[in-house]
C-alpha cells in the first residue's frame, strides 16, 4: 500500500453516476464544496436509464442544462418518443399506447425526454466541470467507509495503478448502485423482495428491425406480453433511429451467454426473423430492494445504493435523481446553518416511502395486473372478451383511481392533512397542496411562477395585502432563512391555486398554504419548514 493521504470537501460523494452527479450539481450550484469519486474514466455505453419525466426535467432545467440534454438526445425530436404494449408478439395484431405521460404535462414546467443513459451522464458531467466548487476523482474506486461525529470519510484507490488515498468530508453519499460498497460498508441493511426470475439486457444492432417497426411511427420502446411469461415483460427500446437496440426479458435460471438461443428468442418475440449482431449480452437479478434506512450518521445513500427495482415504467433513474434533489437542499441547508437539527432525517422520512411505494402500488402491481389479465383473457378461448378487454386496458378504463404522484403530505416538515403519509400515491391537481409538487401557472407580469422562484424557500402573496408577506420576510431573516417574496395581484392563474399564501421549498414541493396568519405564526411555519427549534434557535442568536 502507498502512502495515504487526506482530500477535503463538505460533501463527498461516491458514484458518479447520473445521482452522484446531479447530487454534485445541485449542491455544488449551492456553493457547497464538493468531492466526487467514480470508478469510470468515461460513462458507460449501455443504454439503460432512458426514458426522463417532465418531473425530472425541471431537475435539467433548475441545473441549467436542460437544452443540453435535449441536444444530446439519439432519436431526432420530430419522430416522437412514445411508446407501445402487444400482445403476444410485437408485430401481432394488438397494441395499444404506452405510458402516455403527456395526459400529467400540464402539470409539469418542462416536456419529457428520452436519451440513453450514457448520454445523460456526459451533460452532467460537463455541467459539474463547470461548477468550481465540484472536485472530480474517475478511475477511482471506494473500497472502505468510517466516520465520527464530525466527518466521514473513504479509503479509494486508483484503477489503473493500485494507489491508495482517504478522502474525508462533513457528510458522505454513496450514490455507488445496487452493490453499493457505502451501504455495506456502512452497515446499512436491505430488505429484498425477489421474483426468482433472471432477466437478460441484450443491446444489438438490426436495420432489419428498424423497417419492420416502420408500422409505428413515433415509437421508441415496446412492452411485450406473452401468456407464458405470467406477466413479466419482453421490453424493447430504440437506442437511436437506426439500427442499435435494446431488450429486457426473462430467460430460465441458468442462462449463460453460451447456452442460449438469444437470436431465436428476439424473433419469437417480435414475430418475425431478421438480422441481429450483438454488442451487449449481460444478466440480472429481478427484484425490489430498498436499505431499511437511507442513513447512517454522516453517511448517506442514493439512487440504487438506497433502492433498486425492476426496469418496469421508467421509474428507476427518475427516482434516483429526485433523491438528489430532496437530499442535496437539506445537505446545503445544513452546511450553510440555516437548517434545523433534524432536517437531514427527513430524507429518509420523505423518500423512503415513497419507493416502498412506488415498487408496492406500481411496479409489483403491474407485473401482478398483467398476470391476472394474461391468466383470464386469452383470444384463441374467447376472442370477444380479449378484445373489449384489452379495448380497455388500452383506453385507461381499467386504470386506477391513484396516479403516480410522489408527494410529501405526510412529512413532518409539511403542512399535510392530518394522518398523511408520504407516498407514491396521489392525484395531480392544479391546486397548492402541503406536501405535492407546485404546479406552474403564469403570473400577472406574463412570466411563469417557475422562472421566479428562488433558489431557497419561496412565498407567493397572492393579493393587494402585503402585510403578511412582509411579516414572514421578516421571520426568515431572523431565523437566517433564505426566502424569495412574490407578490401578485392573484388574478389569472394563480387563482387556481386555491390560497393567498404558499410557501414553496427549494425543491418546488408546497411545505403550506394558507389565507390569514395569527401574530408570531410566519417565524413558527417557517422554522418547521426547516426543522429548527425556535426558541433555541433565537437563544443562540441573541444569547
Amino acid at each position: 500500500m502507498t502512502a495515504q493521504s487526506r482530500a477535503s470537501a463538505e460533501v463527498l460523494i461516491v458514484g458518479g453516476g447520473p445521482v452522484g452527479m446531479g447530487l454534485a450539481i445541485e449542491l455544488g450550484q449551492r456553493g457547497i464544496t464538493v468531492l466526487v469519486v467514480e470508478k469510470y474514466p468515461s460513462p458507460q455505453p449501455v443504454p439503460k436509464g432512458q426514458n426522463l419525466t417532465q418531473r425530472t426535467m425541471e431537475h435539467f432545467h433548475f441545473w441549467g442544462i436542460e437544452d443540453q440534454l435535449r441536444a444530446a438526445r439519439t432519436i431526432p425530436r420530430d419522430y416522437g418518443i412514445g411508446g407501445l404494449t402487444a400482445y403476444g408478439t410485437l408485430l401481432g395484431d394488438y397494441h395499444y399506447d404506452w405510458l402516455q405521460r403527456e395526459l400529467v404535462r400540464p402539470y409539469y414546467y418542462t416536456d419529457n425526454e428520452r436519451l440513453p443513459q450514457y448520454a445523460t451522464e456526459a451533460v452532467l458531467r460537463a455541467r459539474a466541470a463547470q461548477l468550481p466548487s465540484v472536485t472530480t476523482l474517475f478511475g477511482w474506486s471506494c473500497i472502505e467507509t468510517e466516520q465520527n461525529a464530525a466527518s466521514a470519510s473513504a479509503t479509494i484507490v486508483n484503477r489503473e495503478t493500485g494507489e491508495q488515498k482517504i478522502v474525508s468530508a462533513l457528510y458522505l453519499v454513496g450514490c455507488d448502485g445496487s452493490k453499493s460498497v457505502v451501504r455495506e460498508s456502512a452497515g446499512i441493511v436491505q430488505d429484498r423482495s425477489d421474483h426468482d426470475r433472471l432477466m437478460v439486457l441484450l443491446v444489438f444492432k438490426s436495420k432489419t428491425l428498424h423497417d419492420l417497426l416502420a408500422r409505428f411511427p413515433g415509437k421508441s420502446f415496446y412492452n411485450v406480453l406473452h401468456p407464458d411469461l405470467e406477466g413479466y415483460w419482453q421490453f424493447f427500446g430504440r437506442v437511436d433511429l437506426g439500427d442499435t437496440w435494446f431488450f429486457h426479458a426473462p430467460v430460465p435460471l441458468g442462462t449463460t451467454e453460451d447456452n442460449f438461443d438469444f437470436a431465436s428468442y428476439l424473433h419469437k418475440a417480435v414475430g418475425a426473423e431478421f438480422d441481429v449482431s450483438f454488442d451487449h449480452i449481460g444478466f440480472w437479478d429481478l427484484r425490489v430492494a430498498i436499505a431499511r434506512n437511507y442513513n447512517k450518521g454522516r453517511i448517506f445513500i442514493a439512487g440504487d445504493a438506497a433502492h433498486s427495482h425492476p426496469p418496469y415504467g421508467g421509474y428507476g433513474i427518475n427516482t434516483g435523481l429526485e433523491d438528489a434533489r430532496n437530499l442535496g437542499w437539506k445537505l446545503a441547508a445544513t452546511i450553510k446553518g440555516w437548517a434545523g437539527e433534524e432536517l437531514l432525517a427527513t430524507y429518509d422520512e420523505e423518500r423512503r416511502p415513497v419507493f416502498a411505494s412506488t415498487a408496492k402500488d406500481f411496479i409489483e402491481k403491474s407485473i401482478e395486473n398483467d398476470k391476472a389479465f394474461l391468466a383470464a383473457f386469452n383470444p384463441k378461448h374467447d376472442r370477444a372478451a380479449f378484445e373489449a378487454e384489452w379495448t380497455s386496458r388500452g383506453s385507461g378504463a381499467r386504470g386506477e383511481v391513484n396516479a403516480y404522484e410522489p408527494n410529501y403530505a405526510g412529512s413532518s416538515i409539511v403542512f399535510g392533512p392530518n394522518n398523511a403519509i408520504c407516498n407514491a400515491n396521489g392525484t395531480h391537481s392544479d391546486v397548492a397542496r402541503p406536501g405535492h409538487h407546485l404546479t406552474p401557472k403564469t403570473l400577472s407580469d406574463g412570466r411563469n411562477i417557475y422562472e421566479a422562484l428562488g433558489s431557497g424557500y419561496t412565498l407567493l402573496a397572492l393579493g393587494e395585502d402585503n402585510l403578511i408577506a412582509a411579516e414572514f420576510a421578516q421571520a426568515a431573516s431572523i431565523l437566517g432563512i433564505p426566502l424569495t417574496v412574490i407578490a401578485d395581484h392573484g388574478e389569472g392563474e394563480c387563482g387556481l391555486y386555491g390560497a393567498h399564501y404558499i410557501l414553496i421549498r427549494p425543491d418546488q414541493f408546497v411545505s403550506w398554504t394558507g389565507n390569514s396568519v395569527s401574530p408570531g405564526e410566519a417565524s413558527d411555519i417557517l422554522a418547521r419548514a426547516v426543522a429548527i427549534d425556535r426558541q433555541a434557535n433565537l437563544k443562540e442568536r441573541y444569547a
